[in-house]
């Protein structure tokens, strides 16, 4: 009989035992992590924003903090879950789990506690804190996909991540340093948008296919290029501006000339696919928005470029991505009922309170602040109330993993 088929047994493991359901896949305790980061973490930032709470005590300034935990603390709970799951299904092994999750799952939450108490701290205690888990998540990612390259069922693919994974390290220390936050937060979106172009690439032909029976267009020159200047562009900081600029023109270009193959009229019906090709959509707002002049004497009020994508891309296809992944590799049906579908109109909603009220009403600026924080908080305490319970049981079809 296998170890997890029973469902009481779920009661006799305790939580930190490693052999809990918990610890069985990747993507059960970071999902976990990202819905209680997701639901806490905006809602922190606006009241530290307006004075409510004090900004930790730290050497790098509020907008730092608020940065690097959005994409280090909630991004990479999200990333590092989908990755954990996905690269052992890309190349077909067991995957990291029991102790290995847990260590993982610790180094993340003495990062979070480290970022938010962590300034009176020895520099030695605190640089350990802050890169332990980035770092040795990182090295098992990259152990994986080397380690396992001839049986790589996306090989060429996975040379991206083979890339991108280490720059995260350089992006983050460059993202806490007060000289070098502009170049550390723009490598760090470039090396997360490179992560969801890949991700959309291959989940949104397999969700097409399954849902319409229609096959996305995929050209291998094309796709090629467009990932190759997505890794270029992440370091757009250190190329002349006008040079960066033509850049994300042309991947904006060649980006929206894909997507009108995608079948968009098709995706757009069902708010689970649709969801996906606004994250896609959110890329292009971005690169279109940092590659062009802002609008009318004054521009845009905000930080827009930024917020489209954390909004956009992050904020709009994650939701999604843990309630299917939630399900379906809990041996589930991928179906997303009234709460599901509830949670993604919630994250719609913050998107435009974030990003277009305070283009009409910029008086109201900090209201729309708030308003978009509590979507934030409501549509991950749905997440956080309907799937950690899931997440912490046996797969209800018997399987083990």
């Amino acid at each position: 009989m296998r170890q997890f088929a029973l469902p009481h047994q779920t009661e006799i493991l305790p939580v930190l035992s490693p052999a809990h359901p918990l610890w069985l896949v990747g993507f059960r305790p970071f999902f976990a992590l990202a819905c209680l980061a997701g639901l806490s973490l905006p809602i922190a930032w606006i009241l530290i924003f307006k004075g409510v709470l004090p900004a930790p005590a730290q050497h790098f300034s509020p907008v730092q903090w608020h940065a690097h935990e959005m994409f280090f603390g909630f991004g990479w709970a999200v990333l590092g879950g989908f990755l954990l799951t996905s690269t052992k299904n890309w190349v077909g092994v067991r995957g990291y789990h029991g102790s290995t999750l847990m260590f993982l799952a610790a180094a993340w939450v003495i990062e979070r506690i480290g970022m938010s108490f962590g300034g009176g701290w020895p520099l030695p205690l605190f640089l350990l804190s802050n890169n332990l888990f980035l770092c040795s998540i990182v090295v098992l990612l990259l152990a994986t996909l080397i380690r396992n390259r001839d049986k790589d069922s996306y090989r060429r693919d996975n040379v991206f991540f083979l890339i991108v994974l280490p720059l995260f390290w350089v992006a983050k220390t460059l993202l806490l340093s007060p000289e070098h936050f502009n170049l550390g937060w723009s490598m760090t979106l470039g090396i997360f948008r490179v992560a969801f172009l890949v991700m959309l690439e291959r989940t949104l032909g397999q969700f097409m296919r399954g849902a319409f029976q229609v096959d996305i267009l995929r050209q291998p020159a094309l796709d090629l290029a467009i990932k190759v200047l997505a890794i270029v562009l992440v370091f757009t900081a250190l190329l002349p501006a006008a040079l960066a600029h033509g850049l994300e023109l042309v991947l904006a270009a060649l980006l929206l000339g894909r997507f009108v193959f995608w079948h968009p009229l098709k995706g757009f019906r069902r708010i689970d696919i649709g969801i996906m090709y606004l994250g896609y959509l959110a890329i292009v707002a971005q690169l279109l928005i940092d590659a062009l002049p802002p609008p009318g004497a004054t521009g845009w009020v905000g930080t827009v470029g930024v917020h489209v994508f954390t909004f956009g891309a992050m904020g709009l296809v994650i939701p999604a991505m843990i309630i299917r992944i939630a399900n379906g590799h809990t041996g589930r049906k991928v179906v997303f009922g009234k709460l599901e579908k509830t949670v993604l109109w919630i994250m719609i909603a913050a998107f435009f309170l974030r990003l277009v009220g305070p283009q009409l009403i910029p008086g109201a600026y900090l209201r729309w602040l708030d308003l978009a924080a509590a979507c934030w908080f409501a549509a991950f305490g749905l997440l956080a109330w309907r799937y950690i319970p899931q997440l912490a049981q046996p797969r209800i079809d018997g399987r083990e993993h």
